[in-house]
């Protein structure tokens, strides 16, 4: 029969197209959400901020170990909403929570974001964020080399300190995506996911 769905008879129907107002929900709840985050993530890295500062003044080389938690916040927005900026807003909330970070807290969740960019938010796969992570974990030593005095580094404390850096990016974005993965469990932020839940 013309309308039905050639089993039961019964007709159906398109689905609703989403309302300015089912619009305005999931805008609120995905910013909400991300100040969530950002100032849980923030809270966080002044600990981690101040830690590590500590360490760098004292002992450099352990500094990196707690680098990979910078990655947190950002790979817990990225996990659980799976949309295009959110590991940068979360950064910029986190950075304005701990202030005298800003520019770190919004460096480190460029390069958590980095992989998706590239491939134009298009995928959201696991490995993306393990990728970012090793390439961080690379990159951030190279670009404080200075910092660190890595020329005068003996080879094998050179590469103890690159692995230490990337172990550390890895082990941060692995706890992020645990985190994330049980706050969709328990059925946190369905509306400002990538594909929410209109109802």
């Amino acid at each position: 029969m013309s309308g039905t769905d050639g089993t039961t008879g019964a007709r159906t129907t398109p689905a609703p197209a989403p309302t300015r107002s089912n619009r305005g929900r999931v805008t609120t709840a995905y910013l909400l959400t991300c100040a969530a985050i950002g100032v849980a993530g923030g809270v966080m890295l002044w600990g981690a901020g101040w830690i590590s500062t500590v360490l760098f003044a004292t002992i450099p080389f352990i500094s990196v170990a707690i680098a990979g938690l910078w990655l947190l916040p950002a790979t817990v927005a990225l996990r659980l909403l799976e949309r295009p900026l959110a590991g940068i807003l979360v950064g910029v909330i986190s950075g304005l929570v701990v202030f005298p970070f800003l520019g770190a807290a919004v460096w480190w969740a460029f390069f958590a974001e980095l992989a998706f960019l590239v491939g134009l938010y298009r995928s959201w796969r696991t490995w993306q964020y393990y990728a970012g992570a090793v390439f961080v974990g690379v990159v951030y030593p190279i670009f404080a080399a200075a910092s660190f005095n890595l020329a005068a580094m003996q080879p094998w404390a050179l590469v103890t300190f690159f692995a230490l850096t990337i172990a550390s990016c890895v082990a941060g974005v692995a706890l992020g995506i645990l985190v994330a993965d049980r706050l969709r469990k328990a059925g946190v932020a369905k509306l400002a996911r990538r594909r929410p839940t209109l109802v």
